[in-house]
């Protein structure tokens, strides 16, 4: 099966009440681990890859690795790019074989978004790729993106028709609480998300798809793994999953996971390496780590996003 765009996909995810994970990739173990994870699901996926990534691994390293993820599967997967910062970016994806791509206009005003955004609309369409668009900004560190909780903006609602009519996205990121990165939470703060913002679009915006950036859950077993074998990470509370499920079960289509990867990634490889501090072979140490991966995202895929089975 060859890569699919997002369209069918977040058509499904709507009318049936589930979201699409969207994992990132940085390297050919995490590759493997979340397309392993969804042919044992049974579910769609869409890999997505950050400009850091793109700095890290190059373009054409990680497209060849989706290829091959694409031909060992026969499960619909889509390349996406996740958070582009302007219309290159976006144009080399799309002309590197993307399928679906992020134009983050987030940080700009309401009109310069609207701008940036539908320049990048046409020339994707143009060229049978989806786009998607962001109104808010989430707090947070991942990658190139920064906001300060000073910063933060929830997603105003009566702008979201106006956005999506004049810019011709196929999909909108909001933001309704959650955070990018690890760190989402103040001791003794409460996560909530602000399900009456996700109504009120939904009801603007009937059957449109909307994604939820920042969604890692943070899981606090990893956590500890980290903090036990030689880290330095403090807890960490992220998004409780019964609140993505929700989410899920709403207009959420999309659901973006990266730190919980990392996390999870890092934990394994702790463990082993003190565990086995006479190992050496990077795929002594890199086969747990892949495997911790794959189990995450096969728990994310069946109890969290609920598209298990949906490929």
């Amino acid at each position: 099966m060859p890569l699919v765009t997002t369209k069918e996909m977040f058509r499904k995810a709507y009318e049936g009440g589930y979201a699409i994970g969207a994992f990132n990739v940085n390297n050919m173990e995490i590759v493997q681990a979340i397309t392993e994870a969804a042919q044992l699901e049974q579910a769609p996926v869409i890999l997505q890859v950050s400009a850091g990534a793109r700095k890290y691994a190059k373009h054409v390293y990680l497209t060849k690795l989706v290829e091959a993820a694409v031909l060992d599967t026969d499960v619909p997967i889509a390349l996406h790019l996740d958070h582009g910062d302007g219309f290159e970016i976006c144009k080399d994806c799309i002309d590197g074989g993307f399928t679906s791509v992020m134009i983050d206009g987030s940080k700009l005003s309401f009109e310069e978004n609207i701008a940036v955004t539908r320049k990048v609309v046409e020339y994707a369409h143009e060229r049978g790729v989806m786009v998607e668009g962001e109104l808010g900004k989430l707090a947070g560190i991942e990658d190139a993106v920064n906001v300060s909780e000073a910063d933060a903006q929830f997603t105003n609602p009566a702008e979201v028709e106006e956005f999506v009519t004049r810019t011709g996205v196929d999909s909108l990121a909001i933001a309704i609480g959650t955070s990018h990165g690890a760190y989402k939470f103040k001791p003794g703060q409460k996560p909530q998300l602000r399900f009456d913002i996700l109504q009120e679009v939904s009801e603007r915006l009937p059957g449109f798809p909307i994604v939820l950036h920042g969604a890692s859950s943070v899981i606090q077993a990893d956590v500890e793994t980290v903090n036990r074998f030689g880290g330095k990470m403090p807890d960490a509370i992220g998004i409780p999953e019964e609140m993505l499920r929700h989410a899920a079960e709403m207009a959420v289509c999309k659901i973006n996971i990266d730190s919980d990867l990392r996390l999870a990634m890092t934990a394994a490889i702790r463990q082993h390496m003190a565990e086995h501090p006479d190992h050496f072979d990077p795929r002594q140490y890199l086969t747990p780590a892949r495997d911790h991966i794959r189990e995450l995202v096969r728990h994310k895929m069946h109890d969290v996003l609920g598209c298990s089975g949906k490929a």
